[in-house]
This record gives C-alpha cells, sequence and structure tokens, in this order.
C-alpha cells in the first residue's frame, strides 16, 4: 500500500524544499516500461518528421486517423491492472520503491497543460539491465493513483521488446503490448499524441542508454528530438524524472560494441559482459535477473520546448531541433546529478532489506528472484483462466466478476505456498523448469525465446 508522508515528516520533503526545480511534496511507496526507443527507429523518428513538415495536412491526418488502432489493438487494461497487483509485494518486499511527486491525493500529479493531449513523461535509463526500472515505475505509478488510465503513463518502447518473446519476463508472451506497450516509431509517437484516455512515457536515450555500461551510469546518453518535436508540435509539456539507483539492478556490468552489433541483429538489445554473464549462460532464468536496488523516482521541473523557440513548428530546422534537445539534455543531467547525490549514495539499503526480510520471512519468495519464474507464470496462468471464464459469462454477470477479481488483494505467497505455486505451475507448465537447466536449458528457451506465436 502507498505510505503518505507530510513534508514535515520526510527527510526528503525537507531536501528537496532546498532544491529548486523539484516536486516539493513526497509520498513513498511500497508497492510495486522499458523503454528505450531502438536506435533505428530514432532515426526514424527524426527523418520522417523532417518530410512530415512538407507532407500535406489532410493525408498526415488520414494516416494517423488510420493508424488508431495501436490504442487499443494489444492493451487489456486489466491485465494492466494484474500486473501492478502481482509486482506490488515484489516491489514491497524486494525493490522498495519510492515514488517522489507522483501523488494525486497529495495534488502531486502533474495537470496536462494541453487537456487534449498526453503528457510526455521521460527519464534516464538503467544500463545493462532488464527493463525492471520501466515495469516498477509503470505499475506503481498506477497502483498509487487508483488504477487511474488519465494518470498512468504507457510505454513507448523499443520494437525490440515485442519482436521476440524472450525479450518479455520469463517468456511471458506479449508480455509488454499487453499491459500497454507501443512501438517506438515515428507513426506510432505522432497518433499517441490524440490519445486522450492516459499519458506515456519514453526514455529519450534508447538502446544507448540501457545499452551503456556501468562505467556510464548515471550519464545520460542522448536526448532524441523526438520528443522534443511533438510537444513543439502538440504544445504539451514533458515532465522530466529522474531514475535512482536502477543502474545497481546489473552493476559492474560493461557493453562490447561488436557484441551488442551481433545480438541486435537478432532481436536482442545487449548482452552484459560482468560478473553476472557466466550465471546468464548457467541459469537462463538468470536473463531476467535484478539485484535488489532501491528504486527511486524523483518528478522534475516541466519542460516547455514550445516556449524555448519564436517559430512555427513548420519552420524549425533539424538542427534547431537538435539545439532544443541538447539544451534540455544538458538541464536533465544536471537535475540527475544533484538527485543521485541526494538518494543514490546507498543504492540498496542493506540494512533496511534484510531488516525486511527478518521481519517478513513468511513473504521469502518476494526476496528470490529464482522464484520470480514461478509467480509471473502461474500468474499468466491464472488470468487466462480469468479471460476464458468472463468470455463464458452472460453479459449481465461480467462486471461483477471482473470486479471481484480486479479486486482482490494482491497474492502474497508464503514459503509453502510457493510449494503449492510451484507445484502447480510445474503441473500445467512444465517448461518453467527449463529455466533452471544449465546450459542445455537454453536450447528449448531459445526456441520458444525466438517463436512466432499468434496474438
Amino acid at each position: 500500500m502507498a505510505k503518505k508522508i507530510t513534508q514535515k515528516e520526510a527527510k526528503t520533503a525537507t531536501a528537496l524544499q532546498s532544491t529548486p526545480n523539484v516536486a516539493t511534496k513526497t509520498s513513498e511507496l511500497q508497492i510495486p516500461t522499458a523503454n528505450p526507443d531502438a536506435t533505428n527507429n530514432e532515426e526514424i523518428v527524426e527523418v520522417v518528421a523532417e518530410e512530415v513538415m512538407a507532407a500535406d495536412d489532410e493525408l498526415l491526418t488520414q494516416e494517423i486517423k488510420d493508424n488508431t488502432h495501436i490504442f487499443e489493438e494489444f492493451f487489456d487494461l486489466d491485465y494492466a491492472k494484474s500486473l501492478a497487483k502481482l509486482l506490488e509485494p515484489i516491489d514491497k518486499y524486494y525493490f522498495r520503491a519510492t515514488l517522489i511527486g507522483f501523488d494525486e491525493e497529495l495534488g502531486e500529479f502533474p495537470a496536462r497543460n494541453n487537456p487534449q493531449r498526453p503528457l510526455i513523461f521521460v527519464s534516464n535509463h538503467s544500463g545493462m539491465a532488464f527493463p525492471w526500472d520501466g515495469m516498477v515505475f509503470a505499475s506503481a505509478l498506477m497502483k498509487m493513483n487508483g488504477y487511474r488510465l488519465d494518470k498512468a503513463a504507457r510505454g513507448l518502447a523499443s520494437p525490440m521488446l515485442s519482436q521476440t518473446n524472450l525479450m518479455n519476463p520469463f517468456l511471458i508472451h506479449n508480455f509488454w503490448k499487453r499491459a500497454g506497450g507501443i512501438d517506438a516509431t515515428s507513426l506510432n509517437f505522432e497518433t499517441m499524441m490524440h490519445y486522450g484516455e492516459s499519458n506515456f512515457l519514453i526514455y529519450p536515450e534508447g538502446i544507448k542508454g540501457i545499452g551503456k555500461g556501468f562505467d556510464k551510469r548515471y550519464q545520460l546518453q542522448r536526448v532524441s528530438s523526438s520528443a522534443v518535436r511533438m510537444s513543439i508540435k502538440y504544445k504539451t509539456d514533458i515532465i522530466p524524472f529522474a531514475t535512482i539507483n536502477a543502474e545497481y539492478i546489473n552493476p559492474f556490468s560493461y557493453s562490447l560494441k561488436w557484441l551488442d552489433d551481433i545480438v541486435q541483429s537478432i532481436g536482442i538489445p545487449f548482452i552484459p559482459v560482468g560478473p553476472l554473464t557466466t550465471l546468464i549462460l548457467l541459469q537462463p532464468w538468470m536473463f531476467y535477473f535484478a539485484a535488489p536496488a532501491k528504486l527511486t523516482y524523483v518528478r522534475g521541473k516541466r519542460i516547455k520546448p514550445y516556449e524555448m523557440i519564436d517559430k512555427p513548428f513548420e519552420e524549425i530546422t533539424l538542427e534547431e531541433f537538435r539545439e532544443i534537445s541538447k539544451k534540455i539534455q544538458k538541464n536533465m543531467q544536471a537535475e540527475l546529478s544533484r538527485m543521485v547525490e541526494m538518494y543514490g549514495q546507498n543504492p540498496y539499503d542493506w540494512g533496511g532489506f534484510f531488516r525486511t526480510i527478518l521481519q517478513n520471512f513468511s513473504k521469502l519468495p518476494y526476496f528470490v528472484p529464482i522464484a520470480w519464474p514461478f509467480l509471473f507464470t502461474e500468474h499468466e496462468r491464472r488470468y487466462r483462466r480469468f479471460k476464458t471464464r468472463l468470455a463464458q459469462l452472460a453479459e449481465d454477470a461480467r462486471e461483477a466478476y471482473k470486479e471481484a477479481y480486479l479486486n482482490e488483494k494482491p497474492r502474497e505467497e508464503s514459503l509453502v505456498g510457493l510449494v503449492k505455486t510451484a507445484t502447480d505451475t510445474i503441473l500445467k507448465n512444465p517448461e518453467v523448469l527449463l529455466l533452471y537447466v544449465p546450459l542445455v536449458g537454453w536450447i528449448p528457451t531459445l526456441i520458444k525465446g525466438f517463436s512466432r506465436e499468434e496474438d
């Protein structure tokens, strides 16, 4: 559950009062995308945007209309809500995330400056790690604000995340898109500017951000001009926030360009080279591993790129867009560095982590990521059973059944409960065991990971 903290009670609030450009109210979240833009797609955004400037407005409008199927094509709001409940105990006991400046009840959540257009949330991305930072943020934000879609942020994500099953957590088919993710292409980005139901989230560093090595932690690699273009064209604000400690989800891992070039050709953004690399080879589930970094998300000062240049959108040159992007990157970097000083000096908070374990030892499955494949696989089985049952009910009974399912308290498995869950999962989905088979387990994992399944 979300814990509300007043400024007088919160140490972080006191620190924020002396720091300009950052939200001054604080809320701590003890419950639970990622969403890089692929480099190729970022370039597409820049090039096509130039062409759009000269395109016929009516043709562009029709093109966007024809593309609005992306709003609901895969997105399942019920699934997104159920995922938030799955991630809640994982975050509560493992990541212990804190969101600062996002609580609607405390009046912190940023209002749209243009009611017809979504806000564009942007943040730094953790390097060399599976995108747990985006997953936890999106789910925690939804849970914090009562599962209201207008207070949520759907992710504009790299197409690499949905190209193969391997890039979906624990091989859960179509995980990202069902949870609300949209492929990051130029047309999709502009189409989402006409989506009024929620805001959306983008990591403007793209693949360069998530693929940076530990030696470049907290260093913004670039800020793609795509967000700047859309903000100026549609007169909507950019809401930056600093993601702190996520760089320690997979620490001391580095990037080898030649290796990344190879794996990107088959749909994998990068391969981290570090202490955990050997374990990934030995245990396929380790591909999704995360260390218990205490994640902190701090909202910064909103950015209004359309006030940074006195020109009509159609007259702005590519170089001018890039110059505005560089200014925004500089400001975001300065704000990020300040937040790291305030919140990033104890990335794991080992004392707090072990106290949490001792106080909640019966919840051991959430402290040990080796149990997470069973939790995610069982959640998928239960959710599919729910959808099947829902479709079988008479129309007048569906709403009550759905409400009862979605309003259930988050399942918090005990150690005994995990044994039962694991047994049930193995009996109904025995392939989950392949994630634990050393070396040989990678063969069926890769076959399933690169298979093309019907949606």
